[in-house]
């Protein structure tokens, strides 16, 4: 028997769920309401700096832990915007997104046979990383609003489980992408203390820090004082610039830990790309008014899907943080989220994303009464897409 060419480490991962539903969006004309990536550009001076950089000749590798100027903007901005204090030159890596600094993290951090705990549903590539160094994941639920609790919450009970004499790692999202939750300070200190406990290090993954909506209010795990020695901080400039395609993350952390995500770093991606490091600096160092009417902005693009969602007898909770909505489709009478999905890419036109695969095995099943649809859209292709919606579904309310 020939051996199969694919490793082992990844042969049970196919084609991502994003590639699939953008792919059928477009084969069949769909409105994509499914990948989480703006349909607009981002500030024009933003742009403009980086084809400046780029005819000032800004073109050749930059230093293995990012530009000097984009990591004291990214110091500048923890401290703006936290009262953070962030030393650019010993705790902060730029990195090619913060799809590569999760990678990094683990990679540094989390030896084969340790053991990782996560909250699902989880973006996906955390599953994926964990495999890649040979670890075990530990998977806690998020649960749905109920009668008891306003918004996505965990059982305090199902997490203290979780950790054991192996962890190595805890893996938060905040706020979290697909549910929109935005953990409270008294959820990290509770977090933190199990971390204390244990010595888990921390991830923390605030790629949508800036998209939260009030009362909410997003706390950085590592300002919290159980956390502050334990926590590695990622973020990008994707999210909150509408530039996803430049791929452009950093990592902050306590130098201990910096120096370990920077030694993994170094032989993935060694820089990325120069002129996009100086426009992303600018970026951070946009005034206050820009962020707050980014937040102002997707505060309106929530209420406009929500209300389409609603009149299409899709009903969702709103919601903390974040450019995702999950809607309940339990009573539409499908076998699953996938099937859903494919209906409706299919046959009404919208494109949406199955939840059930950001779950573990063994809860999937807690995903299979929802579909994810994204808002970081104009609005003629969310009006379109409610209108799809309220004509397509009208036979299975």
């Amino acid at each position: 028997m020939s051996r199969s060419p694919a490793a082992e480490r990844v042969s049970r991962f196919g084609t991502t769920v994003f590639s699939e539903f953008s792919a059928l969006a477009l084969k069949h004309g769909a409105v994509n309401l499914g990948q989480g990536f703006p349909d607009f550009d981002g500030p024009e001076a933003v742009k403009e700096a980086a084809q400046r950089a780029i005819r000032d000749g800004v073109n050749q590798y930059a230093m293995g832990m990012g530009a000097k100027d984009l990591r004291q903007a990214i110091a500048e901005h923890a401290a703006r915007f936290y009262g953070q204090q962030v030393n650019p030159d010993t705790m902060v890596t730029v990195t090619s997104g913060a799809t590569e600094a999760i990678l990094d993290v683990i990679l540094g951090l989390v030896d084969p046979g340790d053991e990782v705990v996560a909250f699902e549903p989880f973006y996906d590539s955390y599953d994926a990383n964990i495999t890649f160094v040979g670890a075990k994941a530990r998977y806690v639920p998020l649960r749905p609003p109920d009668a008891q609790h306003a918004t996505w919450w965990f059982d305090r009970e199902e997490v203290r489980a979780a950790f054991g004499p192996r962890t190595r790692l805890l893996i938060l999202n905040t706020p979290h992408n697909p549910t929109g939750k935005v953990f409270t300070r008294e959820e990290l200190e509770f977090l933190g203390g199990l971390c204390a406990e244990h010595d888990v290090k921390v991830l923390s993954d605030e790629v949508y820090e800036h998209i939260v909506f009030a009362p909410a209010r997003h706390v950085r795990p590592s300002t919290v004082p159980v956390l502050a020695d334990r926590t590695v901080t990622v973020s990008s400039m994707g999210k909150t610039f509408s530039l996803t395609g430049w791929k452009i993350g950093w990592v902050i952390a306590p130098p201990s830990l910096r120096d370990a995500v920077q030694r993994a770093h170094q032989f993935v991606t060694f820089a990325t790309a120069s002129p996009l490091q100086v426009a992303t600096a600018a970026a951070l160092r946009l005034p206050d008014s820009y962020f707050q009417e980014l937040a102002t902005q997707y505060l309106a693009r929530r209420e406009k899907l929500l209300r389409g969602l609603k009149e299409a007898g899709l009903p969702a909770h709103a919601p903390e943080g974040s450019y995702f909505i999950l809607t309940n489709i339990s009573h539409l009478g499908f076998p699953d989220d996938m099937a859903f999905c494919r209906h409706l890419v299919t046959q009404v036109g919208v494109a949406a994303i199955p939840p059930s695969v950001f779950y573990s095995p063994e809860h999937r099943h807690l995903g299979q009464g929802f579909a994810r649809f994204a808002f970081c859209k104009t609005d003629g292709v969310l009006d379109e897409g409610v209108r799809r919606l309220r004509e397509g579904l009208t036979k299975h309310r």
